[in-house]
């Protein structure tokens, strides 16, 4: 694969209107959950980026066939699968392969999966897919492979160790598959985990509990076919607040689920960064405070992400930029990730004033004056955050690794420059 950059040209104000891709978060889960059914499905608004195009290759090497019918629209009808020839070094390439466990064990009995790839943003635990997967009536070996096998899923009383993502995926599909009732407590409830659920109903599947943190799941039922559309990605509406304030743009974000902002609309107040809902859309207005809030007594304040419904541990690299803009001082504590604060020493470079305390807390100091800079995209939420502070910039700036930020936003170049950016992809460029 040739390495790709972007050349960006610093200093633009933008305007104009977004619409935010189809929750990748969300497609991935669903795109492998198509598999539990023997009928037809068309999935629509699924954002076109490298890990869901893998994820829908992986998923033909179990004969299930996939076409896209229109560039954002997928049809899968998976009537026989087998999963004998996963491929391991596409399983290797996304995190997201190990949601293909739960539903190729409901239809086949077995598989065996490479350990998944994906972000280098500390150690990513697979514990609570095995500890559910096992309740639920698997067992499971590991060597060189991750090998699940079931005589048959059965409903239980499953408590999960932590409200992972996509653990709680995992172990929906599995319940949905199983017979008799589930209930699982301490499931994770982020929006692309209520996406999954409202599609399984849409299958025929009989959820209880969508949005809390306790599920409650009738398995056997016998599944369909049905048309979903995936709902909005409120981690790209979080990139594009980012990218409006710290730009000193007006941007309306059309369609941006705002029923699930609450939380990241009150991590931007936090900075001084105001946004105003316009029935379906946001706006974000071009005049801005930037002027981040004490705590009570004056006291430093911190902006720290924690599982759903807080903010967003995926948006604390872009509250980074956005806080290097801000006046005044603020503790950012990432506490989901140990490894996802060290590209911060890519900002220092430009200009920012950060203190890396330690593998979780920087405490940034602000407003600072980016200064353009030859930069990398270590993961997909520090490279897009990359690219906002190359945005905001004086002067020119390269970003390597791009494929990096393709894995999570759609022709994010061509988007971008239709509200006024500069980007220009090169492609073949040396890192």
């Amino acid at each position: 694969m040739s390495a790709v950059q972007f050349i960006v040209e610093g200093g633009r104000r933008l305007s104009g209107s977004i619409r935010p891709s189809g929750n990748k978060n969300a497609a991935l889960p669903i795109v492998a959950a198509t598999l539990l059914t023997d009928q037809p499905v068309t999935l629509e608004n699924v954002p076109r980026i490298r890990d869901i195009e893998t994820l829908v290759d992986l998923i033909r090497t179990t004969g299930a066939a996939a076409e896209w019918t229109a560039r954002n629209t997928l049809h899968v009808h998976a009537k026989t699968v087998n999963a004998s020839d996963l491929d391991g070094a596409m399983c290797a390439r996304i995190r997201a392969s190990i949601l293909l466990a739960a539903p190729l064990l409901a239809r086949c009995g077995h598989v065996a999966l490479s350990p998944p790839g994906g972000d280098v943003i500390g150690r990513r635990r697979l514990d609570t897919h095995f500890l559910a997967l096992e309740e639920l009536g698997a067992t499971h070996e590991f060597d060189d492979r991750i090998r699940f096998r079931t005589n048959g899923l059965k409903g239980a009383d499953v408590f999960l160790d932590e409200p992972s993502v996509t653990g709680t995926e995992n172990a929906v599909m599995a319940a949905v598959a199983a017979r008799g009732t589930t209930i699982l407590r301490n499931a994770a409830g982020e929006p692309h985990v209520q996406d999954l659920c409202r599609f399984l109903v849409a299958l025929g599947a009989r959820i209880d509990g969508i949005g809390t943190n306790m599920l409650t799941i009738e398995g056997g039922a016998s599944l369909g076919g049905a048309t979903h559309e995936i709902g909005p990605d409120h981690i790209e509406v979080g990139s594009f607040i980012g990218l409006a304030a710290v730009t000193r743009s007006e941007l309306r974000i059309e369609r941006a689920g705002v029923e699930h902002l609450r939380s990241m609309r009150m991590g931007f107040d936090r900075l001084g960064i105001r946004t105003v809902i316009d029935g379906a859309d946001l706006v974000i207005p071009a005049e801005q405070s930037l002027e981040i809030q004490s705590d009570l007594g004056g006291h430093v304040p911190k902006l720290e992400d924690q599982p759903w419904p807080a903010f967003p541990a995926d948006v604390m690299s872009i509250a980074i930029v956005a806080a290097t803009q801000c006046k005044g001082i603020i503790l950012m504590h990432e506490k989901m990730f140990e490894s996802r604060m060290f590209f911060v020493d890519k900002l220092v470079a430009m200009g920012a004033r950060i203190v890396l305390c330690d593998p979780h807390r920087a405490l940034v100091a602000g407003p600072s004056e980016l200064r353009g800079a030859t930069v990398s995209s270590p993961d997909i939420r520090a490279g897009m955050a990359m690219l906002i502070a190359a945005m905001c910039a004086s002067g020119t700036s390269t970003i390597n690794n791009v494929g990096q930020i393709d894995r999570g936003y759609e022709r994010i170049d061509e988007r971008l420059n239709a509200l006024g950016a500069n980007i220009r992809r090169v492609e073949g460029a040396g890192e």
